[in-house]
């Protein structure tokens, strides 16, 4: 008797809407590649891993999601100076370490309590509505 192939978890379920944005088949897998990779990647490397699901899925289509997930705020859309625009699933306040040794980017949050206006010189009245910040350096080989 042959041993049974292990059994494959299902992917997590993707709800059919999300923020007023339906989710339609390739809406749901381009997400599903962001929220589990979680390692800011280019369209093109969103199109390759999509292509995994969706064979047939086209590089015009995977934009077309990805502007359609960032225009209703389900992602956020980074870029880094002159490179590709990169796709972030993480909403919350946060921002980004790129190592300059490997090109890879991480999330930094900012510690419980951390106020910006408390290390910068803000205009009078200045309200901060929203942060983008990249730090940039190298993470030591372990």
């Amino acid at each position: 008797m042959l041993p049974s192939p292990p059994k494959q978890t299902p992917p997590a379920q993707i709800p059919e809407e999300i923020a007023g944005l339906r989710m339609t088949r390739q809406r749901q897998e381009v997400y599903r590649v962001l929220t589990e990779q979680r390692n800011h990647p280019t369209a093109n490397e969103v199109y390759a891993q999509t292509k995994h699901r969706l064979p047939n899925i086209s590089l015009a289509t995977v934009y077309n999601c990805l502007e359609a997930l960032v225009q209703h705020g389900i992602i956020r859309q980074v870029n880094f100076e002159r490179e590709s625009s990169r796709y972030c699933p993480n909403l919350t306040d946060h921002g980004h370490f790129h190592d300059s040794a490997t090109g890879s980017i991480h999330d930094v949050v900012f510690k419980p309590g951390f106020n910006l206006a408390d290390v910068l010189e803000l205009p009078l009245g200045a309200v901060i509505e929203d942060v983008e910040i990249t730090l940039r350096g190298r993470i030591p080989k372990k």
